[in-house]
């Protein structure tokens, strides 16, 4: 993962299932110049393509928060995920807090129920390539290509899996480390839903349970992958919800915006 310089916010980024961190790229020349993206790369595709993938959450949460702090090289940082990615940057942010060094400055989730209404039986085995097939075509957020070409399909299906995995093992902090009724963090968290997305507003609402903090959550029009199919305005809204004067400072709300 790159070094982060010359920043006034390094937004670190993490992908979904199946994906690799390349997937942000595109957003460094959409965003504004203060705030610099740093794509964070999983093991087991991409450009770490050769190591094995993560075995557990638990296994790679804590490498994930060491690379992180890193690659902001010193300067303030928020973590963003999307699906998947958002409960690994949870993890990675809960894992900083409870270190009591550096923590993000904001966390933002993005088609991600929140943790404490997740269910992971979705993720359960079998993970047949038949059915992890159907799932990347009910999301929407594959290219048709992939579907194809044999070779660049099986790498896909492989990632997915593996990732499926880290999925079924999640677990919040408290009930890995006993701090029920506590929410693990202080910084704002930022919420953001597809209106056509499977995941129910009530899930997505309860995301502010998880910050001692504001939090705020946004809607736009799309499924799964709003975030492309709406992609100019999402990212005007992650970055004045990022850019904000006081935003780490301000009232808890859930702004729910058409």
């Amino acid at each position: 993962m790159a070094m982060a310089s010359d920043a006034d916010l390094v937004l670190l980024c993490l992908p979904c299932a199946g994906a690799s961190a390349t997937m942000y790229l595109r957003w460094q020349r959409r965003l504004p110049p203060g705030m610099r993206v740093v794509p964070v790369e999983l093991p087991g595709r991409g450009a770490r393509m050769g190591e094995p993938f993560a075995r557990s959450y638990a296994d790679l949460v804590g490498p994930l928060a060491e690379g992180c702090l890193r690659a902001a090289g010193g300067a303030a940082f928020a973590l963003f995920g999307h699906s998947m990615g958002a409960l690994l940057a949870y993890g990675v942010a809960c894992r900083m807090a409870a270190l009591g060094g550096a923590v993000p400055a904001a966390l933002a989730v993005s088609a991600c129920a929140a943790p404490a209404l997740r269910s992971g039986e979705r993720y359960a085995e079998p993970l047949d390539d038949a059915r992890l097939i159907a799932d990347l075509r009910e999301q929407g957020g594959t290219p048709e290509a992939v579907f194809a070409e044999p070779e660049l399909l099986r790498i896909t299906l492989d990632v997915l899996r593996a990732d499926y995995r880290l999925c079924h093992g999640f677990r919040r902090p408290d009930d890995v480390e006993g701090a029920e009724g506590t929410a693990p963090l202080s910084c704002p968290v930022h919420i953001f839903g597809g209106r056509a997305d499977r995941i129910a507003a009530a899930e997505l609402q309860a995301w502010a349970r998880e910050t001692r903090g504001p939090s705020t959550l946004d809607w736009f029009g799309g499924g799964h992958f709003f975030l492309r199919e709406e992609e100019d305005r999402f990212l005007r809204t992650l970055a004045a919800r990022m850019t904000a004067p006081g935003a780490a400072r301000g009232a808890r709300s859930l702004a729910a915006t058409a």
